[in-house]
């Protein structure tokens, strides 16, 4: 079976300006996989590239064994970072999960009564049926968040991808966008997401790509969130606090403990 998402030596990047360069990678279907990495080092841009947004200068992206080009619109649900969305624009949390239905086909201005169905069952799934004709401004970053995600639902994508899910929401809510997104890993839809918070990924997520204009390792969190691999990745120093399977991750000097844990 094909991977859902395979990389096979590209490059990419602005202009003249190479962000990354050969680089290979497979995304099995089914995993549920985050990418971390500093600022800067081509998260948005590897994102971009496996949407098909982005042009690569050489080298193949295929999803599902079919060229990127090709994959039917609403085969990828997508979640942009936040911060780029103007909330100013006039629209309701129901309007925001309405967009995810047109998809590849022209906007109709009356929904259907089936279209409506299926965006109400969306909010109720995702806890945001009570907030469905607020205007998006009038709403909590978590609730943003969800309404944001019910649109790249809307379409029934068997792909997810998601740039910096948790930024700008409490600690709380992060945690549970994370679980949502496990359920939503469950019934069969791979995700793959950026994010800057070693400590949630390293909780929640069961497979990590650390990355730096390449890919400097993969794995379970609990194999490649060690000191050498984080340190490459980031450049710099970083502590790594570890107890059963809860972690404490910053920067710093190493610790080294009698054990040889880092």
């Amino acid at each position: 079976m094909d991977p859902a998402i395979r990389l096979s030596d590209v490059t990419a990047g602005y202009a003249h300006d190479v962000t990354f360069s050969r680089l290979s990678l497979e995304i099995p279907r089914g995993r549920f996989a985050g990418i971390v990495g500093p600022t800067g080092c081509g998260k948005t841009t590897l994102l971009k590239t496996i949407l098909g947004t982005h042009r690569v200068f050489h080298g193949s992206v295929r999803l599902e064994g079919a060229p990127v080009e090709r994959v039917r619109p609403g085969a990828i649900g997508y979640v942009p970072q936040l911060g780029s969305v103007d909330w100013s624009f006039p629209v309701t949390v129901e309007e925001v999960i309405m967009m995810g239905l047109y998809t590849g086909r022209s906007f109709r201005p009356w929904p259907s009564r089936k279209e409506r169905a299926r965006v109400r069952e969306l909010a109720r799934r995702l806890g945001i049926h009570d907030c469905l004709h607020h205007h998006i401004l009038h709403t909590s970053g978590g609730q943003r968040q969800r309404a944001f995600l019910a649109r790249a639902l809307a379409s029934n994508p068997r792909l997810l991808v998601l740039d910096e899910p948790t930024t700008g929401v409490d600690i709380m809510t992060q945690h549970e966008i994370l679980h949502l997104l496990g359920d939503i890993n469950d019934e069969g839809i791979t995700i793959l997401l950026t994010t800057h918070d070693l400590n949630a990924v390293a909780s929640h997520l069961p497979w990590v790509i650390c990355f730096n204009h390449g890919v400097v390792a993969q794995g379970r969190p609990c194999d490649i969130f060690t000191s050498e691999v984080l340190t490459r990745t980031y450049g710099g120093d970083i502590v790594i606090v570890r107890h059963e399977d809860h972690y404490l991750i910053a920067s710093g000097t190493p610790l080294r403990f009698s054990n040889g844990v880092h």
